[in-house]
């Protein structure tokens, strides 16, 4: 045989080889693709549109928690439409700092000892200031006068109008705030 009819006996053969060899072992993954393929194909939904985050001001923070329990008022007995009681605010003296502010707005933050002047209570005014009081200052706007301060609380009594004319005594408290 020729050098020429080995080389075409062999390119035959070779084809006939691999003709036969491999194609219906892949059948079935071809039909698949060609099955996606043939699908219709989807859209994509468009991101939904968030709205911007709209800020609240809270305006009752400064007034008292209607979670904490009511104060205890102690009434007052009258005679002929006059309260027995002679309790009532000191109108001619001068007002201190504190007492431009609602007293369930003020916070106890802390206490300082003072060997000559004793034990001082540190108040927050809930506008970033904090003051230091002691007994015999005067808080709140409801004439409330400092009773007793000592490293927990600040006890307080205020003098509120009764309704008929009077005036009341109100015990507060105002608890240290961790």
């Amino acid at each position: 045989m020729l050098d020429w009819q080995k080389h075409l006996l062999i390119c035959s053969l070779s084809t006939l080889v691999l003709g036969c060899s491999g194609s219906g072992e892949f059948e079935d993954l071809q039909d698949y693709v060609a099955e996606v393929n043939a699908r219709p194909k989807g859209t994509i939904e468009p991101l939904p549109e968030f709205k911007a985050y709209e800020s609240f001001q809270y305006s009752a923070a400064g007034l008292r928690s209607p979670f904490s329990p009511p104060v205890e008022v102690k009434l007052i007995k009258y005679q002929d439409g006059k309260a027995k009681s002679d309790v009532k605010p000191d109108f001619d003296r001068a007002k201190e700092y504190l007492e431009g502010f609602n007293i369930d707005s003020l916070t106890m933050v802390g206490s300082i000892a003072m060997s000559e002047a004793g034990l001082w209570a540190l108040v927050d005014d809930s506008e970033g200031g904090v003051h230091r009081i002691q007994a015999g200052n005067y808080l709140g706007r409801n004439h409330g006068k400092v009773a007793d301060v000592n490293s927990g609380q600040i006890d307080v009594i205020e003098i509120v109008p009764d309704g008929h004319g009077g005036w009341l005594e109100r015990p507060r408290t105002l608890k240290l705030q961790d």
